[in-house]
């Protein structure tokens, strides 16, 4: 199979609840391919649940090549064992992807005629051999590379390294039947002086052929570190452009952030016309984009916080406590700790059942982001979702003085959606008023021709 990726879909709650997922991610580490394959890092999804200094990492990744190329290099902070890492399904990605995704939320007008003590208009945002062994080692020692462990997890083949300079790991990896993107040796150098080691995996053809599996299942790795960081600076690599990365933080306490770049909050809780409902996903990335260059290209973004125990509105439902577990959360209440991913030594002594979700959209380029991405959990438990309005007007007939002044208030509120969506995305003015023309005009009512001439449409 020459296209192997890990898609998340965009699905359409059609009641009220739309959710979008952009279509390209960045990996936390780099390629490396055999002879002159070429290969394209675009995309990249990783789940941290991180409690103290113990910390559960799960990388998915879009990946285009034969798959008898594939291979990743990822620093990471311990030496690993076997029992420290596993192969995840990619369906807990999408299920957390799902939950946390920004969210189209449509309300219906009620009859302003009615008698009631209020109108059904939008909620606040919710608060939101031996010898030849032998010699392979003399071989290594000679390039300061260490071979700390070596091991089989489902279809990928585990090695881990230590090194004492980049020239020697690059040797290494190249006398393995690697080719090292250019650059790779440059970029090594810090996580060789910070004492990190490297994660290098591939593929085992045959293990990969039995299993049956049509894609690449993610890589869960378990360990502890003070160190809650995680790399970005190799992703550039094999880019070929700007890359996108999203990271899910699943914590005991309250809301990630990241500590040397700005934390911003993605525009939020805003009304926009009727017609982006067709029109979601065009609008996200376009609003995304405008306000990253807004930013000055060198922020990440806050688009989801919660307590995984519920959501308003909900465009998925959250996440049962097996799939958390599977997502590699370690501090859920569960006395036989059979379905716990990580090592025993993981699992707590006294029960807990917390987990809180912060969802952070970084789009990064080498010069606004020289630094890897460190992080730090908050007590700030405060919930947050990008959230998009859809305000339907009140279709029945309209007699009382309360129905004429709602009337009459419309084009106001239809100037104001169309002011906003342009400002979003930077979307000229006169093809969104142009769009909501042809959307107001599918409706049916005596009186409309009128209103659209108060809106100079």
């Amino acid at each position: 199979m020459k296209f192997f990726r890990l898609l998340t879909p965009l699905l359409l709650t059609i009641v009220t609840v739309l959710w979008f997922a952009p279509a390209a991610w960045a990996f936390c580490g780099f390629y490396v391919a055999k002879a002159d394959t070429k290969l394209y890092n675009k995309a990249s999804q990783v789940v941290i649940a991180r409690d103290e200094e113990r910390t559960v990492l799960t990388m998915a990744n879009d990946f285009q090549g034969e798959v008898k190329d594939f291979a990743i290099v990822v620093p990471v902070p311990t030496v690993l064992q076997k029992e420290q890492v596993r192969v995840t399904e990619p369906k807990i990605i999408e299920r957390l992807d799902a939950f946390s995704a920004p969210r189209l939320v449509e309300y219906f007008d009620s009859d302003p005629c009615a008698v009631t003590d209020s109108v059904n208009l939008p909620a606040a945002a919710p608060r939101s051999s031996a010898v030849n062994q032998e010699a392979e080692k003399t071989r290594d020692r000679s390039l300061g590379v260490t071979v700390e462990a070596r091991f089989n997890v489902g279809e990928y083949d585990i090695v881990i390294l230590s090194a004492k300079e980049s020239g020697g790991l690059e040797t290494w990896l190249k006398r393995n039947g690697y080719k090292i993107p250019r650059g790779a040796k440059q970029l090594l150098k810090p996580y060789i002086r910070s004492s990190m080691k490297f994660f290098v995996a591939k593929v085992n053809l045959d293990k990969f052929e039995k299993s049956g599996y049509q894609f690449l299942r993610p890589l869960q790795i378990s360990y502890q570190s003070p160190k809650f960081m995680l790399p970005i600076r190799l992703g550039m690599i094999n880019a070929t452009t700007e890359q996108d990365l999203i990271v899910y933080i699943l914590s005991p306490q309250g809301q990630a952030e990241i500590t040397n770049y700005r934390t911003v909050k993605i525009p939020s809780n805003t009304n926009i016309p009727l017609f982006v409902k067709d029109e979601f996903g065009e609008f996200y990335k376009s609003m995304f984009q405008t306000v990253y260059t807004k930013e000055d290209r060198k922020v990440g973004f806050l688009e989801y916080a919660w307590d995984m125990s519920s959501c308003d509105p909900c465009s998925a439902d959250p996440l049962t406590q097996d799939e958390l577990k599977q997502a590699g959360v370690f501090w859920l209440d569960d006395n036989s700790g059979s379905n716990v991913p990580v090592s025993p030594s993981f699992r707590r002594p006294s029960p807990r059942s917390n987990v809180f979700i912060s969802r952070l959209h970084v789009r990064y380029t080498r010069d606004k982001f020289p630094e890897d991405l460190i992080f730090q959990q908050t007590a700030n438990s405060e919930s947050f979702q990008g959230r998009y309005v859809l305000q339907h007007p009140f279709q029945g007939e309209l007699k009382c003085q309360a129905g004429k002044e709602y009337k009459q208030s419309l084009p106001k509120r239809f100037e104001q959606e169309a002011q906003t969506l342009a400002k979003l995305t930077n979307w000229n003015i006169q093809d969104i008023r142009n769009k909501m023309k042809l959307s107001i005009g599918n409706l049916t009512y005596s009186w409309w021709e009128n209103l659209l001439s108060w809106l100079g449409l």
